[in-house]
């Protein structure tokens, strides 16, 4: 019986990361507002060359580093606090977080 709840707990867990990973692509390549993530960033999973902001391949942040700028902004990188969920901005975060520098 552990086994089969461990089980399911696990494929819950795999199947929630995976939905959070895709919806934060989306999000990276169109759906971010005011502008989307991908005019300005460079990574490669998401097929993006921005020349405006970091590369993200390079940089590798982390998820609460994104959080953070995602949250209160950073130079040229306007906040996303009041256009994006914190469930959004948390799928894009994952997201980039997972591929960055793969």
């Amino acid at each position: 019986m552990k086994k089969y709840l461990v089980a399911a707990v696990s494929v819950f867990v795999f199947s929630t990361q995976a939905y959070a990973q895709d919806q934060g692509k989306e999000l990276f390549l169109t759906g971010a507002k005011p502008i989307a993530c991908a005019v300005c960033h460079t990574l490669a999973d998401a097929g993006s060359a921005g020349a405006i902001g970091p590369d993200l391949d390079e940089l590798k942040p982390g998820k609460e580093q994104i959080l953070k700028v995602m949250k209160e902004g950073m130079g040229a990188m306007p906040s996303f606090a009041q256009t994006m969920s914190d469930e959004e901005r948390d799928a894009v975060a994952t997201y980039v977080s997972s591929v960055a520098g793969q």
